[in-house]
């Protein structure tokens, strides 16, 4: 078995091409280049919690709330729930 280091997630947005690039960065290596810039928690109240479906939405959409944020290009796209959504009754 492949042996990882704890990593971080750098989601980078380009215009030529107009894709979206994920990096898997050793969070190590990360850290004093991220040291004092915004950030945006994500917090796991619970003991005993889940990444859920919603948690990844959530997610994914604040990620794209920041990326569109420095750029106008990309928040005239965003078509995007920006509150969670009810899950349907487990009965």
């Amino acid at each position: 078995m492949v042996n990882h280091p704890p990593y971080s997630v750098v989601l980078t947005y380009t215009d030529d091409p107009r894709q979206l690039i994920m990096q898997a960065v050793d969070s190590a290596s990360l850290a004093p280049l991220v040291a004092g810039k915004m950030a945006v928690p994500f917090f796991l109240d619970e003991e005993e919690f889940e990444f859920d479906d919603e948690l990844a939405r959530q997610l994914g959409v604040a990620m794209l709330n920041v990326i569109a944020a420095g750029r106008p290009d990309v928040k005239k796209c965003l078509n995007l729930t920006q509150h969670p959504i009810d899950r349907p009754s487990e009965e």
